[in-house]
């Protein structure tokens, strides 16, 4: 039996949601909106690491993916639509049958499993790209997380995490903003104390044995109603990227 990062009061959160991973004006609602600017970056971060033009069809083809907290597959359907060989981890068992259902619908062929990261890095399982996306401020212990998708990629692999700062800003928006007056997501889904500054996941990251080689925000214009990504204001949510040299 392996060490888990695993939380259960984090998992059984997102477990009481699984049904909605598919509804846009669900209890998912915010990670739809910002699904498209994610996309943006990871697969410019990939095609860029890889060698690939996003321009061809099915430009990540020969490439296996792991989306680590991979809900009911926001991430992974599209990574799978664009060639590359996708599995799909979740600790919340309930979120892995909506994500097989709706995979199935769509007529793509994603390998999901509940297992967590350190389960998987055990088994030997190996990856040229991990997407660890809005999961690492719900884990019991960041370092191992991070140190557990670190074993789980190939020589020259690359990971892109995001997750939330922790400021005054942050707290306004995220636990204030989304929680209490929009409603996009249950009260108490994130613990402001768990968020993590820029600097403390790139010192994770490299304690973690990772190279970090970019970082940006994730920025929501209430007037557009939409996310964009930003070189400098890394106030909220942000994302980033690190090799395994």
């Amino acid at each position: 039996m392996t060490t888990t990062t695993i939380d259960p009061a984090e998992v059984a959160k997102f477990e009481a949601m699984a049904a909605e991973w598919w509804d846009p004006h669900g209890k998912f609602k915010p990670l739809h909106m910002l699904n498209p600017c994610r996309l943006d970056y990871i697969t410019a971060q990939i095609a860029a690491e890889f060698g690939r033009d996003l321009s061809e069809p099915l430009p990540f083809k020969g490439l296996r993916l792991l989306d680590i907290g991979c809900g009911g597959g926001l991430l992974a359907e599209p990574m799978a639509r664009l060639g590359a060989e996708v599995m799909g981890a979740d600790a919340a068992a309930g979120n892995i049958p909506v994500a097989q259902l709706h995979a199935q619908q769509s007529g793509l062929q994603i390998d999901y499993r509940h297992t967590s990261a350190e389960d998987l890095a055990a088994a030997g399982e190996q990856f040229d790209v991990v997407l660890n996306m809005e999961v690492v401020e719900h884990v019991a212990d960041p370092l191992a997380f991070l140190s557990a998708c670190h074993d789980l990629l190939r020589a020259g692999g690359l990971m892109v995490c995001s997750t939330i700062n922790r400021n005054p800003k942050s707290f306004a928006m995220a636990i204030v903003g989304a929680e209490l007056v929009m409603r996009w997501l249950p009260r108490g889904t994130h613990d402001w104390a768990k968020f993590i500054t820029p600097d403390e996941l790139y010192e994770l990251l490299r304690n973690a044995g990772l190279e970090p080689v970019d970082r940006k925000g994730m920025v929501f214009n209430p007037l557009g109603w939409s996310w964009s990504l930003s070189a400098r204001d890394l106030s909220v949510n942000y994302v980033t990227t690190s090799v395994k040299r």
